[in-house]
């Protein structure tokens, strides 16, 4: 099954950043990748791109759906919606 298909939009999304060096985040249903400079974070409102340097996860519960960032956070970026829908056979063929 699509991760698409089995969002839960219902949780409640927030991001708090303190002083760009600590990022909290709720929503959270996965981590897709992290190192020190991006970590891909699936939620309940999209894919969020965290981009920055020395960063490092500091607390994850998908069960609770938070996220603990540290380090020095650069830019937040979410996916286009339109472009997470179609998978990669609908952007392959656009």
């Amino acid at each position: 099954m699509a991760y698409d298909q089995i969002r839960n939009t219902d949780l409640a999304h927030n991001v708090i950043i303190e002083g760009r060096e600590r990022l909290s985040i709720s929503g959270v249903e996965d981590v897709e990748s992290f190192d020190e400079e991006s970590i891909i974070i699936y939620t309940s409102k999209g894919t969020l791109t965290v981009l920055g340097e020395g960063m490092r996860i500091e607390k994850l519960s998908v069960d609770q759906g938070e996220l603990t960032v540290e380090g020095n956070i650069g830019a937040l970026q979410y996916e286009d919606e339109v472009r997470r829908t179609g998978g990669f056979w609908h952007r392959l063929f656009r």
